[in-house]
């Protein structure tokens, strides 16, 4: 089944320039893995800082593997760098029979 993930993250202001590239550069890793359909970035219309990214993946076995991966070494980012505070994770299931 279809999973959404959203990432809600505040990134600091100081680094709000540096966020656009950071975010896209790790982005790209994302999108590269298996199972990944697809990442949209919106920016929140009364706060600059504040990201959510939408993923989806093909199954939530797709996104643990992700999410295992990130934890390594190898697929650590730098978006350590440019937040204000840890992020916070939401992943739901797409029903489209509902």
């Amino acid at each position: 089944m279809t999973v959404l993930s959203f990432l809600d993250l505040h990134v600091k202001a100081d680094a709000l320039e540096a966020a656009a590239a950071n975010i896209h550069q790790t982005l790209e890793a994302t999108r590269a893995r298996e199972g990944n359909l697809g990442v949209d970035v919106t920016v929140d219309v009364d706060d600059p800082t504040h990201f959510v990214l939408v993923e989806k993946w093909a199954s939530i076995e797709a996104d643990n593997a992700y999410r295992a991966w990130r934890a390594t070494p190898e697929g650590a980012s730098d978006l350590g760098a440019i937040v204000a505070s840890a992020p916070s994770l939401t992943r739901t299931e797409l029903h489209d029979e509902i």
